[in-house]
C-alpha cells in the first residue's frame, strides 16, 4: 500500500509538471489551451507540487495571483497530507 501511494505521488506530480509544460507550449503557439479548471483539478488530487514547479520552471500562469498564491497552498497541504498518510500506514 505504500508503495502505492509513493507512486501515485511521483506519477501525479510528474504529470502536472508534464501538462504545465505542455498548456504553456500551446500558448506559445497560439493553440488551444488546456482549461484552468483541469489545471486546479490536478493540483486538487495531489499534483500541486509539480504544477508550482511547472509554473515557476517554464515561467507560466506566473501572473495570475491565484496561481501564484493557490498552487504553493494546494502544493504544501498535499506534501502535509501525503506525509501524515505515509506515516500512518508505515507504523
Amino acid at each position: 500500500m505504500v508503495s502505492i501511494l509513493i507512486l501515485y505521488y511521483i506519477f501525479i506530480n510528474l504529470y502536472g509538471l508534464y501538462i504545465m509544460h505542455w498548456d504553456k507550449s500551446k500558448a506559445i503557439h497560439k493553440k488551444r489551451r488546456i482549461p484552468e479548471a483541469a489545471l486546479w483539478q490536478i493540483a486538487l488530487i495531489g499534483g500541486g507540487v509539480g504544477l508550482t514547479t511547472g509554473m515557476f520552471l517554464f515561467r507560466h500562469k506566473t501572473k495570475h495571483l491565484s496561481f501564484r498564491i493557490g498552487l504553493p497552498s494546494l502544493a504544501l497541504l498535499s506534501l502535509i497530507l501525503f506525509s501524515l498518510l505515509f506515516s500512518y500506514l508505515v507504523k
